[in-house]
């Protein structure tokens, strides 16, 4: 059996979509005959953890660790709230107002930690990975990010092995939506398009998971650049979704849920609503799963919304499936941002798969709102619109177009074997 080297930050992963992404190849990797060793961080600094998932990697895989340094400790103590400090809760890097520590350690962090706070690993990586590769060689490996510090191990083990590499970016780098939000100076800005640049330019290959995104890539490389997206496990969604008697009306919310996602014109919406109807008001849930901003909250409940609120917390990954199966409306907001509009949120692939109409709140005109309209899943509203849901108050579906798009094209192990095809040719 071939083997693949997987370098990933994200293990055991975190209940989100995308990071769960290569342990759900790592399931299928062996029936299409490639064996994965994992290379991971011992004690990485994650929000959440879903140690479940671990179980669905087939046993036998070897995982080998080694401890990481993280700037986020010294974060925490400085900024007292840290995680949950607004407007640097989920997501720090925005541009949203921030008190003077906050500033202070987004700066310290744009500029000491180049391309990020996982950048002190990558030295010790590469030499661990050398000396294990003598004794344990390897087909391909691949590199995974973000964090963009795992393709920096990649680049450097490439060059003094010459393994092919391909280098999986879930999200982009310098085109990433908060890249602009980063109070960089001009040489720690020029450093990142130079990093880059040559990851792009020496990987064997390069693998995006959105279109608009791959389109990006290609433009700046010659490096061939490959469409493989995220998506769902059959398996998650198998049988019968969970059975209801109640007369609630449900909207859900699954996984990270930051501020600069906040989808106030659909809270307002839902506030006229459940004045103008007593019946609606009685029967609402915004059933909120995972780590939420307390942005998002306040905004919920100074609409007088805070009764039909219902905050779950951290689940498990079937939980959150089960809670996906179970809406009435799935709610997937993007994050305002101009570059948003090329990524395609991991999550997107298992609100689809909920079989529910997914309610998307962002640019009609995104990698996302393409999707949905091709899966024939639901609808994307921008901003500024007020999402028409009357229809939805006795819950009948709306704006679920006929599918352009197979559902089997998004299943993961149709995804894993399109990656295998990619590592076949490589050798």
């Amino acid at each position: 059996m071939k083997k693949v080297l997987i370098i990933t930050y994200y293990w055991p992963p975190t209940g989100g979509s995308g990071v769960q992404r290569w342990v759900k190849f790592c399931k299928y990797l062996p029936s299409e005959g490639w064996q994965p060793v994992i290379y991971t961080p011992e004690n990485p600094e994650q929000l959440v953890r879903d140690e479940s998932l671990e179980g669905e990697v087939p046993s036998g895989v070897t995982v080998l660790k080694t401890r990481i340094s993280e700037p986020y400790e010294a974060y925490r103590r400085l900024v007292g709230k840290g995680r949950d400090a607004k407007g640097a809760g989920l997501n720090p890097i925005n541009s949203q107002k921030k008190n003077w520590k906050q500033k202070l350690m987004l700066w310290l962090r744009s500029n000491l930690f180049v391309p990020d706070p996982r950048c002190s690993w990558v030295r010790p990586s590469v030499a661990f990975l050398q000396k294990w590769l003598k004794d344990n060689p390897v087909d391909v490996m691949v590199t995974t990010g973000p964090p963009q510090s795992m393709h920096l191990i990649g680049l450097e083990l490439h060059r003094r092995t010459g393994i092919p590499w391909v280098a999986d970016f879930r999200d982009p780098w310098t085109r990433m939506f908060y890249f602009e939000d980063l109070p960089m100076l001009p040489w720690v800005r020029k450093k990142h398009f130079r990093l880059e640049k040559a990851v792009l330019d020496e990987a064997t290959a390069v693998v995006s998971v959105s279109p608009r995104v791959r389109d990006d890539f290609a433009s700046m490389t010659d490096t061939p650049v490959h469409l493989i997206t995220n998506g769902f496990d059959e398996e998650d969604f198998a049988g019968p979704g969970p059975s209801r008697s109640d007369s609630e009306f449900r909207i859900v919310h699954t996984g990270l849920f930051a501020s600069d996602g906040n989808p106030l014109r659909l809270w307002d919406e839902l506030s006229r609503l459940c004045r103008e109807n007593a019946g609606f008001a009685a029967r609402l849930r915004i059933r909120l799963a995972g780590k939420v901003d307390p942005e998002i909250t306040e905004a919920i409940r100074e609409r007088g919304l805070g009764g039909n609120l219902v905050l779950l917390g951290y689940l498990s990954h079937s939980e959150s499936v089960a809670e996906l199966r179970g809406a009435d409306l799935v709610l997937l907001p993007l994050r305002q941002s101009p570059e948003y509009t090329k990524v395609l949120p991991g999550k997107i692939f298992e609100c689809i798969a909920s079989g529910r109409p997914v309610l998307g709140i962002g640019p009609v005109d995104s990698a996302a709102g393409d999707l949905l309209r091709l899966a024939g899943a639901g609808c994307m509203v921008d901003w500024d619109e007020v999402p028409k849901l009357e229809v939805l108050t006795d819950g009948r579906e709306a704006a679920v177009l006929s599918p352009a798009l197979a559902a089997e094209d998004l299943s993961r192990r149709k995804l894993t074997k399109k990656m295998t095809e990619l590592f076949e040719s490589l050798i």
